[in-house]
C-alpha cells in the first residue's frame, strides 16, 4: 500500500463480481482503491456479490462496507448511505454497464434494447451524478470517474450500448465544466477490449465460440503486444483519475485499449 488515497471516502457503483475466470472492472477498482488506502462502499444491484468484495478487501486489511442498490432507481439513496456514513464524498465512480440480446446495428434493434441500456448505462450514472455533485460542490472537491467504452466511439453493431455510452462521455465533459470551479473533477475512462467475465463471457455466448475462442479472436484485434487488457489496467487508470495525482486533469476521456481507438481507417 503506497497510500495514494489515504483518507479517502470512495463509493464505487458496480463494485459486485460476475461469475466468471477473471475478475471484473468494478471489484478490481474497489480492491485497488482501498489497497492505496480509501474507505470503499461498495454498490451493486446484487447485494452478495458487494459482499464478496467487501470481503476480499477487509480480509487484505481494507476498510469497505457494502450497499444493494440499483443505480436507476436508487442514486439518491447511494449518496445519502455514503454522507449518512461518511458526511462526505471524496470518489464517485459509475461503473454500470449492460448489454442486450436485442441490440444491434441501427436498422436491427430492438426498441426494448435500447430503452433498457440507455436506462442503466446512461440515465442511471446522471442521476448518480446529479445526486453526488450537491455534497461534492458544497465540499468544493471531488472526483467522479464514469466507466465508459471504446465502442462509444467505434464500432457499429451495438447502437443502444454504443449510444448509452457517446452519451455518458459527453455527461462527463459537462460536468467537468459545469463544476470546475466548484473544485469538482469528472473524467471516463474508455476500456477497450478487456478480459473479464462480461467482455468474453457475454460477448462469447453471442458470437457462439468457446471462452478460449473468444479470448483469442479478441486478443488478435489488439495492436499492443500482449492482447487484450485486463481489469486491473482499468483499475489503475481509474486509480490516477481519483488521486490528488490528478488534481489538474478534468473532463477528460481516457483509452485504456491497447492502442485500438488510434487506428485510423
Amino acid at each position: 500500500m503506497t497510500g495514494r488515497l489515504a483518507g479517502k471516502m470512495a463509493v464505487v457503483v458496480g463494485a459486485g463480481q460476475q461469475p466468471g475466470e477473471t475478475i471484473g472492472n468494478g471489484k478490481a477498482i474497489a480492491l485497488t482503491f482501498a489497497h492505496e488506502g480509501a474507505e470503499v462502499l461498495c454498490v451493486d444491484r446484487d447485494l452478495p456479490r458487494a459482499e464478496g468484495t467487501v470481503a476480499e478487501i477487509m480480509a487484505a486489511g481494507g476498510t469497505a462496507f457494502a450497499l444493494g442498490a440499483d443505480i436507476v432507481v436508487d442514486s439518491e439513496a447511494i449518496v445519502a448511505a455514503a454522507l449518512e456514513r461518511w458526511g462526505r464524498i471524496d470518489i464517485c465512480v459509475d461503473n454500470v454497464g449492460i448489454g442486450h440480446r436485442g441490440d444491434g446495428p441501427a436498422h436491427a434493434h430492438d426498441d426494448e434494447a435500447f430503452e433498457t441500456v440507455f436506462a442503466v448505462n446512461f440515465t442511471g450514472a446522471r442521476r448518480l451524478v446529479k445526486a453526488v455533485l450537491a455534497p461534492m460542490r458544497e465540499a468544493g472537491a471531488g472526483s467522479i470517474v464514469l466507466i465508459s467504452s471504446l465502442a462509444s466511439t467505434a464500432g457499429a453493431n451495438m447502437v443502444a450500448y454504443e449510444i448509452s455510452k457517446a452519451a455518458l462521455n459527453r455527461l462527463a465533459i459537462a460536468t467537468a465544466l459545469g463544476s470546475a470551479k466548484r473544485g469538482v473533477r469528472c473524467n471516463a475512462i474508455l476500456p477497450g477490449l478487456i478480459d473479464t467475465p462480461m467482455g468474453v463471457g457475454g460477448t462469447a455466448e453471442r458470437d457462439g465460440r468457446d471462452l478460449a475462442a473468444q479470448r483469442e479472436a479478441r486478443s488478435a484485434m489488439v495492436p499492443l503486444k500482449g492482447g487484450m487488457g485486463t481489469a486491473w489496467d482499468v483499475a489503475n487508470a481509474a486509480l490516477f483519475l481519483a488521486s490528488d495525482e490528478a488534481k489538474f486533469v478534468t473532463g477528460v476521456l481516457l483509452p485504456v485499449d491497447g492502442g485500438q481507438g488510434a487506428r485510423i481507417g
